[in-house]
């Protein structure tokens, strides 16, 4: 057996599981849904108010799509592996060829095609309610914007396998996200702006990878500016988190 078709199997198996949980299915596409809805319908932006929401709608694409890259892999690839330490699981897989790597890829790829769904959903939205003429979206766009997502997930797939390995159960999984992603969603250049926070803050920024997630997101859909170094460094992050994140997962419990 191939590690494709290991890789092939575990993903069928964990897009079945995941299916399967129509509530996790529901929340899981419902809830972008409800943010745009509240954030750029009810509450709407304001170009010549000032404060949050200042900026036209084209703006804060990166951030609907940052909360379901950043929300969605972080609890999902944690509580799996939460999971699969309580059921002892990992003491399963171990008697099978399938590496710590390669399910982490598995899941991660099962990942991609979720939030790649959700994505869709969230672009079909925001061209449904608001107004986007200032948001480049051409095929070739459109493609990289894929990209920057697909590595984005593989980074917290990553991030996520490391706290389902290191806390000790899936409660604790669920409050370590929560905890972690909250800041990460509201100061890595989502939704607040760099000149709304104090200007000693604004280089921590950059210590989220969140922020080149965002920020290349915007560059390639609305400010049109170079985007290139955003995507390296957030690539390389993804290598670092998922490499960690693989030789974390237990083989035995």
């Amino acid at each position: 057996m191939t590690a494709t078709s290991r890789v092939r199997a575990e993903a069928t198996a964990a897009w079945h599981a995941f299916v399967r949980r129509r509530t996790a299915v529901f929340f899981t596409f419902f809830f972008p849904v409800i943010l745009i809805l509240i954030f750029a319908v009810l509450v709407r932006t304001d170009p010549a108010g000032g404060g949050l929401f200042a900026e036209p709608a084209g703006y804060y694409l990166p951030g609907y799509l940052a909360v379901v890259v950043l929300f969605t892999p972080l609890s999902r690839v944690g509580s799996t592996v939460a999971r699969h330490r309580e059921g002892n699981r990992f003491e399963k897989l171990a008697t099978t060829p399938l590496t710590r790597a390669e399910w982490l890829l598995a899941h991660t790829l099962v990942n991609v095609v979720i939030i790649g769904i959700a994505g869709l959903l969230i672009l079909g939205l925001m061209v449904a309610v608001t107004d986007t003429a200032t948001l480049a979206l051409g095929p070739a766009n459109l493609l990289l914007v894929a990209v920057f997502v697909a590595v984005a997930v593989a980074l917290f797939c990553g991030f996520g396998a490391i706290l389902g390995s290191l806390a000790d159960s899936q409660d604790g999984v669920i409050a370590a996200s929560n905890t972690i992603a909250l800041p990460l969603l509201f100061l890595s250049e989502t939704f607040v702006t760099p000149d709304l926070l104090p200007a000693w803050f604004r280089p921590a920024m950059d210590l989220s990878p969140l922020t080149y997630f965002a920020r290349g997101v915007r560059d390639l859909t609305y400010s049109g500016a170079p985007f290139g170094d955003d995507l390296l460094v957030l690539a390389a992050l993804a290598v670092g988190f998922f490499a960690v994140g693989a030789a974390l997962i237990p083989r035995t419990d």
